[in-house]
Parts: structure tokens; sequence; C-alpha cells
């Protein structure tokens, strides 16, 4: 069972001086060796559990983008999925991961860009970011017409994902991004995408699921 809480977002000690600090690997290293326990920007495993039952098979393949120290993937591991790799690129909270899971054997850690993932083709049927993609795309500028640097990264880890997911696999971003703004990086051939709103009360977040075409391409 893990035992640390959720940290809290408002510790001043962590939070960066630019919002645009949230899309860079310096930042994180810096956060990861000075946070203690784990932190989860929002939306925990209680909250998302119905979507991810309708939508994951026990069984599959997940990959879990920019795990960082998200409680996530352990509260999904002792509900019964078990093949999960979390990669991210900080080697710092991959290490203090590993430890803190090290009783989940059948649970991978590895250091990985999402814009350059180290996994086969077509091996995964479960791509799962939390926050990751929102971190990314934290710049100074117009949310309307974000930058070309932002959308190629964007475009990169959109990339990856379709080439490790299997034919028939699926893409799920939870985000607080709204559909005018997120949808469009989704669009593309061969994949279909629905919106699911989750909202408990409070502020609205987005489910994007786009589904893989059971059939390769051309």
């Amino acid at each position: 069972m893990n035992s640390n809480p959720p940290k809290a977002s408002t510790d001043l000690h962590v939070l960066p001086k630019k919002n645009a600090e949230y899309g860079t690997r310096e930042y994180w290293q810096q956060r990861y060796a000075q946070e203690e326990g784990s932190f989860d920007w929002f939306k925990t495993y209680a909250d998302l559990k119905p979507l991810l039952h309708q939508h994951v098979p026990r069984d599959a393949r997940i990959v879990m983008l920019g795990c960082g120290n998200s409680t996530l993937s352990g509260d999904m591991y002792e509900d019964g999925f078990r093949r999960i790799v979390n990669v991210d690129y900080s080697d710092v909270v991959i290490a203090q991961m590993r430890q803190r899971y090290q009783g989940m054997s059948d649970m991978a850690w590895e250091v990985m860009d999402v814009r350059e993932l180290a996994l086969s083709d077509g091996s995964v049927d479960v791509a799962l970011d939390k926050g990751t993609l929102d971190a990314l795309m934290c710049e100074q500028g117009d949310v309307w017409e974000p930058s070309p640097e932002l959308c190629e990264n964007i475009r990169r880890v959109v990339d990856e994902v379709d080439r490790v997911l299997a034919p028939g696999g699926k893409f799920i971003w939870i985000t607080f991004g709204q559909p005018h703004f997120r949808r469009r990086y989704l669009e593309r051939a061969g994949w279909s995408v629905a919106v699911e709103r989750l909202n408990d009360g409070g502020f609205d977040y987005f489910a994007y699921i786009a589904s893989k075409s059971q059939t390769r391409e051309g």
C-alpha cells in the first residue's frame, strides 16, 4: 500500500517562477529532488476509476506517460492493472518511484522522454496521460495560437503514442484543457476521438479517448 498522501500543489518552494518552467526537464529534476511523498495535479484514481474500468481491460499493456510521483499507477496496480510501464524524463523521480513501489514487481519504471519512447511499435494497448501534455503546453503566449515549438512538441508525443499503440489501442488523455484547445492535437487518420467531461461539482476536466483503428493504415 502507498502510505504517502498527495502533496499540496501550493508548497511555494516547489512552484516555478514562470509557468513555462513546467515544460522543462530541469524544473522537474530540481522539484523532485526537493519534494517528498506523492503529488497528483488533479483527479486521483478514485475519481478516474469508472472511466478506466470502462476503457482499460485488466490485462492491458499500459504505458503511463510522464508518471511523476503520482499515486495513480500504484492505485491501479492494487486494483488489478499489473502490466504498467511508467516513464518519465526525470531519473530522480524514477529512482524514487522504483524504491517506493518495489513490492509491485510486475510494474516497470523507466527513464524516457515521452517525445522519444524506447518502446517497440505496437507494444502498448493503452497509453495514459494525466497532466504531462498539459505541463509541456505551459508557455507564455496566446492559447488560441500556440507557438510552433509547442505544436511540434505535442505532435512528437502523439506520433510516438500512435507508433507504440497496437491496432485497436487507446490513448487516454486526462486534462483541464477544453475541446476547442485540445482536440485538434488528436485528429489524425486512423483515430477516432471521444470526449468525456469530468466534473465532481467543481472545476471541469476532460478525458479524451483516442481509439486507434483495428487495421493498420497504408
